[in-house]
């Protein structure tokens, strides 16, 4: 195994870990905003998301062990960057919702929109982070098939995901999303 495969390993490492903190940060914020009156709005894709997050971890080890994909120091470069940029929006959705930021599309009926923050300039900042991170992350090491399948599998899972989180804005009159988006896809 390569220098370059053994740092990729540990980038895909660090991004498990972060997306198992976010796991533990929306219980907690769920069991908060349950006792404040919110309301959970399932949904049918949610499984299919943590899926798709788990088999984008172990196609792109597998493309990059199995397929022995060469390392090419400028897409690298580009695609950590990307990367960073998605990580980033993401982070920045998290401040912005605080205690609101769940994994589960949740509402508290009448409460104001977030306006602050990302949300000043986007709707929808993690889903766009997740978008940049989905094909990025694999490209670090020329994993072009898991860039390509898996960005294809997250937007068909990222469209239903955003008309659900407006349907729930549109049910509860005003009340605002509690969630942009989920870590896992």
């Amino acid at each position: 195994m390569s220098t370059h495969q053994i740092l990729f390993i540990c980038i895909v490492a660090i991004i498990v870990v972060q997306r198992l903190l976010e796991l533990k940060i929306s219980r907690r914020n769920v069991d908060i905003l349950l006792t404040q009156g919110a309301k959970e709005h399932p949904a049918f894709y949610y499984r299919f998301v943590v899926v798709l997050q788990i088999f984008w971890f172990a196609a792109m080890l597998g493309e990059v062990w199995i397929l022995n994909r060469p390392f090419f120091p400028l897409l690298a470069t580009i695609a950590i960057f990307i990367t960073l940029i998605g990580q980033y929006l993401r982070y920045l959705s998290m401040l912005a919702l605080g205690s609101r930021w769940t994994l589960p599309v949740m509402t508290i009926p009448k409460a104001p929109i977030i306006e602050s923050g990302i949300y000043r300039y986007l709707r929808h900042p993690n889903w766009l982070g997740v978008f940049f991170e989905i094909p990025a992350v694999p490209l670090i090491h020329s994993a072009y098939l898991t860039a390509i399948a898996f960005s294809i599998g997250n937007v068909i899972l990222m469209i239903p995901r955003i008309q659900h989180e407006e349907k729930a804005l549109r049910i509860v009159g005003g009340a605002e999303i509690l969630s942009s988006s989920l870590p896992f896809g």
